[in-house]
């Protein structure tokens, strides 16, 4: 073990006996792979989701992301403490101790929607970027002349993946158990969570710039916002049931059920980590999710809810700061900042659907992280550049196949976990036992229904 990680344990002791808020500041140095969860699903979808429930039902369900993470995140608590416990790489738990199809769809599944939702994040991305100039420079290409801007957003696209696949590759560099120092990687790892950390709170810092510029507006009612996070009222109606559904389904995809094993093998953790990794999630996946999902919502909701403006089928972060604009905000915050906020957001997601990629590959393969195969593996997203000309079209043909695959298997998965987590030949003295024991099967329990109404119901909606 090298000396950075006998550092860490010898930290780790020393402030066990220390009161829970004592020991906060050190997890939050420590933290990392939460913060990678944190990058991944904080993407387009998470944007768009926010948009809609905060301009077509205001304040009144602000509460749905945050239960709806409150719950996903009990599924990464069972599978932090089950691989922290068994250093057993999560694939491999789940072929040998659950049903190997199952892990390999469960791979397959990840490796898949990685790639087809960054069809999706590069054209969000470039767009962004085309914001960005426009409102920076005032300089564009003149709409009218289709394929020059097309050329432009794949370019503007092709930048944005050379800087996520660069940062992938590094990444990759050090995700290997041999070769090279050992603490020179640890220290690697810890730049590129670093460098997430800095872009997640970016990302915060923009919308809570816009909320305050609203805010001071007079477009911001905090006592509605407050009173938004109290569970009071169901959606009415099924463009209600369903926006809440997708919210309640996706907080965690099948993508980062994947990865987040395998980041906290990269980070060397062990059993003394435990309690780490769950601080970790707070601090990195819940805490910003909320925090930016509520930020938008709350935006949306006091520049759109009840409105004369038409927000159906307009409500894309592209088209959404420019209306920001039109409802009294000044330019450089409802459309650069928003537009800086919304690209972070995108570029975090793909570059975690990179790693996730390589993941994938080398479990399904049994290639080394780290070696040159692994890392070419981490550049399998890259035909999805290709998304500024094909994404509007992909739908019936791709993507909803893909989402019904993946939000089939993703309840499977939760229920492999929760068969791992009572398998005494898997789990050993690690299972837990008593009322914590009966309290984890509880929430994975409710995790699984929640996640198997989403999916039932966004079946049906489909069918009828």
């Amino acid at each position: 073990m090298s000396d950075s990680a006998n550092n860490e344990l010898a930290t780790l002791s020393r402030i066990s006996a220390k009161p829970w808020y004592a020991r906060v500041p050190t997890y939050l140095i420590l933290s990392g792979p939460g913060w990678l969860q944190g990058a991944m699903t904080l993407g387009g979808g998470s944007a768009v989701t926010s948009l809609t429930i905060g301009a077509l039902f205001g304040y009144e369900f602000l509460w749905v992301q945050p239960v709806s993470m409150i719950i996903g995140c009990v599924m990464l608590f069972a599978l932090s403490h089950q691989t922290l416990h068994t250093q057993i790489k999560p694939f491999e738990a789940m072929k040998k101790y659950v049903n190997a199809p199952l892990a390999w769809l469960w791979a397959i599944a990840a490796f898949a929607s990685s790639i087809i939702w960054g069809f999706a994040h590069y054209p969000l991305s470039a767009g962004m970027i085309e914001e960005i100039v426009v409102v920076s420079t005032g300089w564009s290409v003149d709409e009218g002349n289709t394929v020059g801007r097309d050329m432009y957003l794949l370019a503007l696209a092709i930048l944005v993946w050379a800087g996520c696949a660069y940062t992938a590759w590094k990444y990759g560099e050090q995700a290997g158990e041999s070769g090279g120092n050992r603490s020179g990687k640890a220290n690697a790892i810890k730049i590129f969570e670093t460098g997430i950390k800095l872009l997640s709170g970016s990302v915060i810092f923009a919308f809570a710039w816009v909320v305050i510029s609203a805010s001071l507006n007079g477009k911001v009612d905090w006592g509605a916002v407050m009173a938004g996070y109290i569970p009071t009222s169901l959606p009415q109606d099924a463009e209600g049931v369903t926006i809440m559904m997708a919210a309640l389904g996706s907080a965690v995809g099948i993508n980062m059920t994947f990865i987040y094993g395998y980041t906290l093998l990269y980070k060397k953790w062990t059993p003394a980590h435990v309690e780490l990794s769950r601080y970790d999630i707070g601090f990195g996946l819940v805490l910003p999710y909320v925090l930016v999902t509520s930020l938008i919502s709350i935006a949306a909701a006091g520049a759109f809810f009840n409105s004369d403006m038409d927000i159906q089928g307009k409500l894309s972060p592209a088209v959404a700061g420019k209306m920001f604009m039109s409802a009294g905000l000044d330019e450089v915050t409802s459309r650069l900042i928003f537009a800086f906020g919304i690209l972070g957001m995108a570029v975090g997601s793909l570059v975690m659907h990179m790693l996730c990629c390589g993941s994938a590959a080398a479990a399904m393969f049994n290639w080394p992280e780290g070696s040159l195969k692994y890392k070419l593996a981490l550049l399998s997203p890259t035909p999805a550049v290709l998304g500024v000309f094909v994404w509007s079209t992909m739908g019936p043909y791709v993507v909803l196949p893909t989402s019904a695959i993946c939000g089939l298997l993703l309840p499977i998965a939760y229920i492999g976990w929760a068969i791992l987590h009572n398998r005494p030949s898997y789990l050993g003295d690690a299972m837990p036992t008593g009322l914590n024991r009966v309290f984890f099967n509880l929430a994975m329990v409710l995790c699984i229904v929640t996640v198997m109404a989403s999916v039932a119901y966004s079946t049906w909606v489909q069918l009828v």
